[in-house]
């Protein structure tokens, strides 16, 4: 006789396994050694009680022991944090400036910068991976036990995703940049963790929560970019399995404290990284703020609480127009990301804030890395988070 599963006192994460943004919230607790169930949302207690209370179909949402309702993955993770806090488990974010700076940018790049990667290699090789992707589209969307109607429920979705690639600026003119530069990616993420555990040492932190999100959902469980992962950077492959278990043995490193590194100090292998989030993400970066400002001009007097979006309906990943930039010598036509400005306005605060010795430690590390023009990127209106959704501060 199977016994029905209790779940008593634990989390359950609303979400999938093909989902991007629930694999940052689910890794979170897998490393936090926290209770939780995953439910899909074809569970029908999602219909019922989920989705009225958040006001929108999305995930992931967190429902926490209490009963308390939390969407978006960084919310997750900051609210996650704050409770463990108080029991006095240890933050996924560094204390020091300059750890907490670069936490925040790679947490972002992973969450945003990537996106467009993760969804090339899921759809521009639909072909290829047809039958795993309506199974996992399913999964989400059909609770029986017929393979054929999981599978039928799956496909009636994925040409509404697929169809997302213009808005993201995938076409034949940039995919050769794109995986050119993903390769790249690979080749210094392959290098850094066959030195380190994590991406800020030998600690888990925000950082490594924002890059699985892609590297784990798409990059690391589709059949295609799966098989180039291993291929080419077997490490990088290592590093998604440590992230899915609480306490992976990791024998083929040095005895090491599981904690921040010393002094403030950065990972030397992880230059290299975060001189290609400069690269990649910047361009991105530039031509978004210019649209939030060119969407704040063509506003009434911006009112703090104003929803952020083009037609005032409610989402959590909003547009504010098309933009347009060079990048890797290619032109890139894409939606603009308000999210991604959001989450890189978080490691603009921490680097402002920082002063004395980390200030000037912050500015030759962002000389080293090709990062200072990005870095001096300012929002023109402070963006937060209310309800569910970005709206001006």
């Amino acid at each position: 006789m199977t016994m029905p599963l209790d779940t008593t006192g634990a989390y359950i994460l609303w979400g999938t396994p093909h989902s991007l943004y629930t694999g940052k919230a689910r890794a979170c607790l897998i490393k936090k050694g926290l209770a939780f169930v995953e439910r899909c949302p074809s569970h029908a207690d999602y219909k019922a009680r989920v989705r009225p209370a958040v006001g929108m179909v999305t995930f992931p949402v967190l429902e926490t022991p209490q009963g308390q309702l939390i969407q978006d993955s960084t919310d997750i993770v900051t609210c996650l944090d704050a409770i463990e806090h108080g029991m006095g488990a240890p933050s996924m974010l560094p204390p020091t400036p300059v750890q907490q700076v670069v936490a925040r940018l790679m947490d972002g790049f992973g969450l945003e910068g990537l996106l467009q990667v993760a969804m090339h290699y899921r759809w521009s090789y639909r072909d290829e991976q047809e039958q795993f992707l309506q199974t996992e589209f399913g999964r989400g969307l059909y609770a029986g036990a017929d393979r054929e109607g999981r599978r039928a429920a799956g496909k009636r979705v994925m040409d509404f995703f697929s169809a997302s690639l213009p808005a993201l600026g995938i076409n034949q003119e940039t995919i050769p940049a794109i995986e050119a530069a993903y390769d790249e990616l690979l080749e210094a993420l392959d290098v850094h963790f066959q030195c380190y555990p994590y991406v800020m040492g030998w600690r888990v932190s925000v950082a490594d929560l924002g890059l699985i999100a892609p590297l784990y959902a798409h990059l690391g469980r589709d059949p295609c970019p799966t098989a180039l992962m291993k291929k080419r950077a077997p490490n990088v492959a290592r590093w998604v399995e440590r992230m899915q278990l609480p306490n992976t043995p990791d024998g083929e490193y040095p005895p090491h404290e599981s904690d921040w590194l010393a002094d403030d100090v950065l990972p030397p292998t992880l230059l290299p990284v975060l001189a290609l989030l400069f690269k990649d993400w910047g361009p991105q970066l530039g031509a978004d703020i210019a649209c939030y400002q060119r969407w704040l001009d063509a506003q009434p007097p911006a009112q703090t609480g104003r929803l952020i979006h083009v037609n005032d309906s409610p989402m959590v990943h909003p547009t504010v127009g098309m933009v347009r930039y060079t990048w890797r010598g290619v032109q890139v036509q894409r939606a603009s990301a308000v999210h991604g400005l959001w989450l890189f306005q978080m490691a603009l605060e921490a680097a402002t804030s920082a002063g004395g010795e980390a200030k000037h430690a912050l500015s030759e590390l962002f000389e080293r890395t090709g990062g200072q023009a990005v870095m001096d990127l300012r929002l023109p209106r402070p963006i937060a988070r209310r309800n569910n959704v970005l709206v001006i501060k």
